[in-house]
C-alpha cells in the first residue's frame, strides 16, 4: 500500500508541475491497458533463480495466455514547441496471468512514468508517435504461504521505457489512441514487461503560439507577439493604434486615416494623396485646383486656366467660335456647325471655304508641284469639307502670273489644277467629282507688278458646277 501510495504522489507531482493555464495545450487520455509479464528462459536473478524472466518476445501475441487486461491508465501531456511533448502516465492493474503463479492468485500493479513524446506526422488523421521515458513500477503479491508464487517484488523497481502507438483522429479535440510500450526495470528486484493501452484522448486549451503571454484563444494576432493592450497584437510605429487596424503599420499616423501619415495636414492620407507635399482636398485626392476647371493641379497641364479633362485641363481653342475645337474644326476660320465639323452649311459657304483653302495653295514660278507639309495640311481640309457635303461636283480652277508666255501660262494653269486634282484623289477623294479648268493669268488676286502679288495669282480655286 506504501508503495502504491508513494507512485500515486509522484503522479500528481508530476502534474502539478504541468498545472494547467489558459495558455498551454493540453492532452488527457484515459485508457485500458493490459501488462503482459511473460517469464520464459532467460538469465537467472535473485528473484529469477531458474531464468524465468528473459526471452519475452517469444509468443508475444497470446493474450489468452499471458496478457492480464484491465486499467486504467491515465496519462497528461503538455504540447511544446515543434512535434514534442512532455507528460506523465499512470497506471494500475490486478495481474492473474503470469506464469508460475498460483491460480486465483492477483497480484496488484501500480508504475507511475514520466516521458517525452515524439509525433513527426501531428495533425494528420492517423498519426504515429514515439515515446521514452523513466518511472517506477511495482508487482505486489497477495499474502500466501506458497512459494511458488513468490517470483514478483514486493517494492518500486525503477525503469526506462520506450514505446510507439498510433492516435486516430475522431474530432480537433477527441482521438482514438493506441499504444504498447516495453517497461525494462533495471533493479534487481524490478520486473520487465509489456504495458499496452487503448483509450480515449481530449485535447484542452488555446495555446499560445507566440509567447506573448496571451491565450490564442484571446489573441487576434496569434502568430505575431504583442501587447495586452491591444488584445496581443503590436504596435510596430508605436502610435497607439494596433498593426491588424493601421493600414500604416511602419508609420506613425493617426486614428482618424487609420494610423496613416498625412504630410500636408489635408485631411488624405499620403499613401493616397497624389500631391502628399501640397495641400489639396479630398475631391482632388489631395492634390489642389487653382483654377477649378475640376483637373487638379497635379495633371493640369494649364492650371492657371480652366479647361475640361478631355482637353488636359486646358482651355479650347476655337477662332471662328462655332462651339467646335479648332483641333476638330474642319474650318477653323468659317463658323459652321457641329453637325458639318465646324464648316458651313450652305452651297456658297462650302465654295468659300474651300476657296479660303484654295488660295494658300501656292505654287513656285514656272512649276506645278505642290510642296511642303502645310500645302498638304491644306489639302486634307479640303478633303474633309467634301466628306461633310457629299453632294456636287466641284470644279479646280488653275490660275498662273504673268511670267512668261500667254500660252504657256494657261497650260501650266490646267496642269496647277490637275496636281491638285490627282493628291485630293490620292487621299480618297472620289475622282468623279473633282474636274479641272486652267484660266492662265485671268482673274488675278493682286498686282502682277510685284514679287508678292505675283506669288499670290499662282494659285487653285473651286467652284460648284451647276446641274
Amino acid at each position: 500500500m506504501k508503495t502504491r501510495l508513494l507512485l500515486l504522489f509522484t503522479f500528481g507531482a508530476l502534474a502539478l508541475g504541468l498545472s494547467q493555464t489558459s495558455e498551454n495545450p493540453w492532452r488527457l487520455t484515459i485508457s485500458a491497458n493490459a501488462i503482459d509479464v511473460y517469464p520464459v528462459g532467460g538469465t537467472p536473478s535473485r528473484l529469477f533463480p531458474d531464468g524465468a524472466q528473459g526471452d519475452f518476445f517469444e509468443d508475444f501475441a497470446n493474450i489468452g495466455d499471458h496478457w492480464t487486461i484491465g486499467g486504467p491508465t491515465i496519462s497528461l501531456e503538455r504540447f511544446l514547441k515543434g512535434k514534442f511533448s512532455v507528460g506523465a502516465m499512470l497506471s494500475v492493474n490486478n495481474l492473474t496471468k503470469v506464469d508460475g503463479i498460483a491460480s486465483g492468485t492477483e497480484y496488484p500493479y501500480i508504475s507511475a512514468d514520466g516521458f517525452l513524446k515524439y509525433s513527426p506526422f501531428g495533425g494528420g488523421k492517423i498519426s504515429p508517435f514515439f515515446l521514452g521515458g523513466w518511472g517506477f513500477s511495482s508487482f505486489q503479491f497477495s499474502n500466501s504461504d506458497d512459494t511458488n508464487a513468490i517470483l514478483l517484488s514486493k517494492n518500486a523497481s525503477k525503469q526506462v521505457l520506450g514505446g510507439f502507438g498510433l492516435d486516430f483522429r475522431l474530432s480537433p479535440s477527441m482521438a482514438l489512441s493506441l499504444q504498447s510500450n516495453f517497461k525494462n526495470a533495471y533493479e534487481l528486484d524490478g520486473v520487465r514487461h509489456f504495458q499496452h493501452q487503448a483509450g480515449l484522448s481530449y485535447n484542452f486549451g488555446t495555446g499560445d503560439r507566440d509567447k506573448d503571454g496571451i491565450s490564442d484563444e484571446k489573441d487576434k494576432c496569434p502568430d505575431v507577439p504583442g501587447l495586452k493592450e491591444f488584445e496581443g497584437c503590436p504596435d510596430t510605429d508605436e502610435d497607439g493604434i494596433p498593426d491588424n487596424e493601421d493600414d500604416c503599420p511602419e508609420e506613425a499616423g493617426s486614428k482618424e486615416l487609420k494610423g496613416c501619415p498625412d504630410s500636408d495636414g489635408d485631411g488624405v492620407a499620403d499613401k493616397d494623396d497624389l500631391c502628399p507635399d501640397v495641400a489639396g482636398s479630398v475631391e482632388m485626392q489631395g492634390c489642389p485646383d487653382k483654377d477649378s476647371d475640376g483637373v487638379h493641379d497635379g495633371i493640369d497641364e494649364c492650371p492657371d486656366k480652366a479647361g475640361p479633362e478631355s482637353n488636359n485641363g486646358c482651355p479650347i481653342d476655337d477662332k471662328d467660335g462655332d462651339g467646335v475645337p479648332d483641333a476638330d474644326d474642319l474650318c477653323p476660320d468659317l463658323a459652321g456647325s457641329a453637325e458639318k465639323n465646324g464648316c458651313p452649311d450652305t452651297s456658297d459657304s462650302i465654295v468659300s471655304t474651300m476657296n479660303t483653302y484654295g488660295s494658300m495653295i501656292n505654287f513656285v514660278a514656272n512649276s506645278d508641284r505642290i510642296l511642303g507639309k502645310k500645302m498638304f495640311d491644306v489639302l486634307e481640309k479640303i478633303k474633309g469639307v467634301l466628306a461633310e457635303n457629299s453632294g456636287g461636283i466641284f470644279v479646280i480652277e488653275g490660275y498662273s502670273s504673268n511670267d512668261g508666255d500667254e500660252a504657256y501660262n494657261q497650260a501650266l494653269s490646267v496642269k496647277r489644277a490637275e496636281s491638285v486634282r490627282n493628291a485630293l484623289i490620292n487621299m480618297g477623294v472620289d475622282a468623279a467629282r473633282l474636274e479641272i479648268q486652267g484660266f492662265g493669268e485671268a482673274n488675278p488676286l493682286d498686282s502682277n507688278d510685284t514679287s508678292e502679288g505675283r506669288a499670290k495669282n499662282r494659285r487653285v480655286q473651286f467652284r460648284l458646277k451647276s446641274n
